[in-house]
């Protein structure tokens, strides 16, 4: 099936993004094997040349490494998931609580609502 991607913004970032979200989220495990560029371009309904910016990206910042002839790895460095996991966690709610100012909630307010909706979800 086809990856969720908009035309809003560059694909490979998005491409970038969701495969950060498959590390951090253990899909992928540190040391673990990623698929083929062409497999994973398969997956995604993409361009292979697209998959493979993608990739050069995540190699950029040391999440993936390559290893010649034998294909890309996730890093075994389990300190940088979990920063990058931390990091992106942050990100999300930093989002989310701009949307919830803008919505008129103030600080107070959003944790109570949040407490609220968080006990309900646990039944």
């Amino acid at each position: 099936m086809a990856w969720n991607l908009d035309s809003d913004r560059p694909i490979f970032l998005q491409i970038v993004e969701r495969i950060q979200q498959d590390i951090i989220s253990g899909k992928y495990s540190p040391g673990e094997k990623l698929p083929s560029v062409r497999d994973l371009a398969a997956e995604a309904a993409v361009n292979p040349n697209t998959m493979q910016k993608a990739f050069s990206e995540l190699e950029r910042t040391g999440l993936v490494y390559s290893v010649r002839t034998s294909g890309r790895y996730i890093t075994e460095d389990n300190t940088m998931i979990e920063e990058l996991k931390s990091s992106i966690a942050k990100e999300k709610i930093q989002e989310f609580l701009i949307l919830m100012q803008n919505l008129g909630y103030k600080n107070e307010e959003i944790l109570a609502l949040m407490s609220q909706t968080m006990k309900g979800a646990e039944q």
